[in-house]
C-alpha cells in the first residue's frame, strides 16, 4: 500500500529519518480514531453542501469511512513508519480505496482543527465515562455512610481528637467533595460544548461555510467564536486535567484515613481480603496496597495538569506544535483514573468497621469538653470565661487520670462555682450530637437530611454519565 503525506509539495528534499521519527504521533493517538472518522464525516457533508462532493460521492466518502473504522478497531489496518498522525493514517486508507475521490476530504480544513475536534470529543466522552466511575465510589460512600448515621466517633482537627461526630458524617464529607467533582465535569462540559471544525489552520474556511451544522451534528451546542481561539485554546484540556487532579487530591485525602482507620493502632476498620494484599515475608500483614497506590497515582494527576499549564504558558496564540502534549497529559490523567474509581469503589464497598471501638474512642482526648463550654455560654458565661473554666477542667481531670464525664458534683464546684451539676447531662456523645442538628450538622437527624439532598444531587450527575451510553 501506498505512502501519504499531508505536506512536502513545496519541499526539494525529503525529511531526515530524526525528523520524521521526532514527528510522528504517539501509537496511543490511535484511541482517537473513532472522533477523527467522525469529524471527517461531518465534514464530508459540509464538502458536500459546499458543492465538492455529489451526492454519490458523498454516499461512498461516508460509506468507506465507516469502513476504515471498522477496519482499524478490529485490527485489520495498522499504521505504517510513513503515518505521521492518525489523519494521515486514515486519509491514506481513504485514498487506497476510493483513489482521487478520497483526495477531496481535506478542502476546507486543517490538522488544526481536526486535532482540536478530535481531543474534544474524546474528552467529552470521557467526563462522562470518569464521572460514572466517580458515582460508584460516591455511592459506596453514601452506603456505608447511611450504615454508619448512629456510630459515634471522634473528629480530628490537627489529627488530634476535637469532638465527637457521627462516623456516617465523616464519611458523607468525602462524598461532599466528590460531588462537587462531578458537578465540575458537567460545568466543565458546557463550556467545551463549541466545535472547533470550520476553524481549519487558523483564519476559518472558505469552503466549510456552515460549521454550526457540522457542530450539531457532532453533539455541540454550537461552533466556536473564533477561529484562531478554536485551535490555539487548549484552556478545556486544562480544566478538564484540573479536574481529574482534584479528584485525585480527593481520593488522596480519603486513603490517607483509610490507612489510618485500617492500621493495628487505630483498628476502626478492616479490609476485605479481596481488596488487600499481603506481605512476601511477613505472613500475617494485610496490607491497604489500593489506598497508598490511588495516593501515590494522585502525583501522576497533578503532574498532568502541571506539564499541561506549562507547555501553554508562553505559546502565541494559534497553533503551535507544542499542543500536541495535550494528548499525553490526558491520557495519562484518564488511563490512571481508569483504574484508580473502580478499585477505590471496591476498596469502600467492602470496609468493615469496629462500631464499639470507634465508640470507646469518641470520648478520648476529652472531646466532650466543648459541650461544658457551650453549656456554660448558654448560661449567660462571656465564651472567653468559658473556654478557661472548661480548660481548668481538662487540667483538673488529667491531674487526677479521669474523664469530663466522671467529674462528680464536688469535682464540679473545686473547679468553678459557674459550673453546677447539670452540666452533667450534656456531658455524653448521645448529648454532643443531638446538640448538632443544624443544617450541615452531626447529628444523626441531620446526617439523614444531608443524604436525603446528596442524593438529589447526585441526579443531575447521574444523567450526565448516563448520557455517553445513550449516545453510542
Amino acid at each position: 500500500m501506498g505512502t501519504t503525506s499531508l505536506w512536502g509539495g513545496r519541499f526539494r528534499g525529503a525529511p531526515d529519518p530524526a525528523l520524521t521519527a521526532f514527528s510522528r504521533s504517539d501509537p496511543s493517538h490511535l484511541r482517537l480514531v473513532p472522533y477523527d472518522v467522525a469529524g471527517s464525516c461531518a465534514h464530508a457533508r459540509e464538502l458536500h453542501r459546499a458543492g465538492i462532493l455529489d451526492g454519490d460521492e458523498l454516499e461512498r466518502m461516508l460509506a468507506t469511512l465507516a469502513e476504515i473504522d471498522g477496519d482499524i478497531a478490529a485490527g485489520r489496518e495498522a499504521t505504517i513508519a510513513s503515518d505521521e498522525d492518525i489523519h494521515t493514517f486514515v486519509e491514506r486508507l481513504l485514498m487506497a480505496r476510493l483513489g482521487a475521490l478520497g483526495g477531496k476530504l481535506r478542502a476546507g480544513r486543517s490538522r488544526n482543527d481536526q486535532a482540536a475536534n478530535d481531543l474534544k470529543l474524546y474528552l467529552r466522552d470521557e467526563a462522562r465515562t470518569l464521572s460514572a466511575g466517580v458515582l460508584e465510589i460516591v455511592d459506596a460512600l453514601v452506603a456505608q455512610g447511611e450504615r454508619h448515621v448512629e456510630t459515634a466517633a471522634p473528629g480530628f482537627t490537627h489529627l488530634q481528637a476535637a469532638q465527637p461526630i457521627a462516623f456516617g458524617h465523616q464519611l458523607l464529607a468525602h462524598a461532599q467533595a466528590l460531588s462537587r467533582d462531578l458537578d465540575r465535569f458537567l460545568d466543565w462540559d458546557r463550556r467545551s460544548a463549541r466545535s472547533p471544525l470550520g476553524a481549519a489552520a487558523l483564519a476559518g474556511s472558505a469552503i466549510a461555510l456552515r460549521p454550526d451544522l457540522s457542530a450539531a451534528e457532532l453533539g455541540y451546542d454550537g461552533p466556536c467564536e473564533n477561529s484562531i481561539d478554536a485551535v490555539g485554546s487548549r484552556d478545556h484540556v486544562a480544566e478538564f486535567l484540573f479536574v481529574t487532579a482534584m479528584i485525585g487530591v480527593d481520593l488522596s485525602r480519603l486513603c490517607e484515613e483509610i490507612i489510618y482507620w485500617c492500621s493495628q493502632a487505630v483498628s476502626w476498620a478492616k479490609l476485605d481480603d479481596s481488596f488487600a494484599t499481603g506481605s512476601s515475608i511477613m505472613p500475617q500483614k494485610k496490607n491497604p496496597d489500593i489506598a497508598e497506590l490511588t495516593r501515590g497515582r494522585s502525583a501522576r494527576l497533578i503532574g498532568s495538569l502541571n506539564a499541561m499549564m506549562v507547555a501553554l504558558k508562553g505559546l502565541p496564540f494559534a497553533y503551535n506544535r507544542d499542543l500536541i502534549e495535550d494528548k499525553r497529559a490526558t491520557f495519562e490523567a484518564v488511563d490512571t483514573l481508569h483504574l484508580v474509581l473502580p478499585a477505590m469503589a471496591g476498596l469502600v464497598s467492602t470496609l468493615r468497621f469496629d462500631e464499639a471501638r470507634m465508640a470507646e474512642a469518641a470520648t478520648q482526648g476529652f472531646t466532650l469538653a466543648t459541650e461544658m463550654a457551650d453549656w456554660l455560654a448558654r448560661r449567660g458565661v462571656p465564651f472567653s470565661s468559658a473556654h478557661e473554666i472548661t480548660g481548668k477542667a481538662v487540667r483538673y481531670c488529667e491531674d487526677r487520670g479521669m474523664t469530663l464525664e466522671a467529674l462528680s458534683r464536688e469535682d464540679f464546684t473545686e473547679i468553678d462555682p459557674a459550673l453546677e451539676p447539670a452540666v452533667a447531662e450534656h456531658l455524653s456523645v448521645a448529648a454532643a450530637l443531638a446538640a448538632r442538628s443544624a443544617f450541615g450538622g452531626t447529628a444523626p437527624s441531620a446526617v439523614r437530611e444531608q443524604l436525603s439532598r446528596l442524593r438529589d444531587r447526585l441526579g443531575a450527575p447521574r444523567a450526565f454519565a448516563a448520557s455517553h451510553e445513550a449516545a453510542r
